[in-house]
């Protein structure tokens, strides 16, 4: 599944609104470079995300640390193994998880999950306070991706 192809025009604006910090930022040293393509190895090889486990065909999960409540976010780098003991104080980790069930013959159910764990209670005041701005922005992004799964899951192979 490629990211950058979310169904949904609103879930695109969201995403390229919640860039437009970072991309304020980099004005002045050029050319921002766009994706053309953004899979879960594409995380997992060129973001901050990771990828936490992996039941292939079944479940994925994807983590991030970082300060999400910043207009550009600061991420912490981390590896996986060290995922589940990050404690630095002033920091977030994101844990998005899907997973498929069968669901019938012919149909599956995917699931998404989205959970956040702060490390410090100041953490958890800046985070709440971004959450309360942004969550109709990512339940929008949310939504998105699972019609992306549902679109490309519906024509795999069907070329035009």
């Amino acid at each position: 599944m490629d990211l950058i192809e979310l169904r949904g025009g609103v879930a695109a604006f969201a995403v390229w609104f919640r860039a437009v910090p970072e991309r304020w930022r980099a004005r002045n040293q050029g050319p921002v470079r766009e994706r053309s393509r953004l899979t879960w190895d594409d995380l997992d090889a060129g973001t901050e995300w990771m990828v936490l486990g992996e039941n292939p065909g079944h479940e994925i999960v994807l983590g991030a640390v970082g300060k999400f409540w910043r207009p550009v976010v600061k991420w912490f780098p981390c590896e996986p193994r060290d995922f589940l003991d990050f404690a630095k104080p002033g920091y977030g980790k994101v844990v998005w998880s899907f997973t498929t069930q069968p669901y019938g013959e012919r149909r599956t159910l995917v699931t998404s999950e989205i959970r956040v764990k702060l490390t410090d209670p100041q953490a958890w005041l800046n985070f709440r306070r971004y959450w309360r701005i942004s969550t109709p922005a990512v339940s929008i992004i949310s939504r998105a991706v699972l019609r992306t799964v549902k679109h490309n899951a519906e024509h795999r192979g069907v070329t035009n």
